[in-house]
């Protein structure tokens, strides 16, 4: 909580205080420095969710975009775009008189 600082350090700051401040104000002086503490760390972390949400905002417009690029690429690679017209299939232009036959060469009815 304190860092480095170990007990001997805090006991000596202690003593400072109670001698600065005096054993009647000890108590408030001690009472608004929690305060602002809390107030600090509550600010902080209220920042750190701001920052964090707009971290996962940006990455999911990145990943949006990447997905909506590769949809249209593949769009594009099975000719579904507007922009693209799909090949035509052949046209039968010997008017429907071939039979069709199996692999002997007999004539399937």
């Amino acid at each position: 909580m304190f860092g480095n600082i170990g007990l001997p350090e805090l006991l000596f700051i202690m003593v400072i205080a109670l001698l600065i401040f005096g054993p009647k104000k000890l108590p408030e002086v001690g009472k608004s420095i929690g305060k602002a503490v809390r107030e600090f760390r509550r600010t902080s972390d209220e920042i750190k969710g701001r920052i964090e949400e707009e971290i996962r905002v940006s990455e999911f417009k990145d990943i949006k975009e990447d997905l909506k690029k590769d949809l249209s690429l593949d769009k594009k690679d099975f000719g579904l775009e507007p922009e693209t017209a799909a090949p035509e299939p052949p046209r039968d232009t010997t008017g429907g008189s071939e039979v069709a036959k199996n692999g002997e060469g007999q004539e399937i009815p």
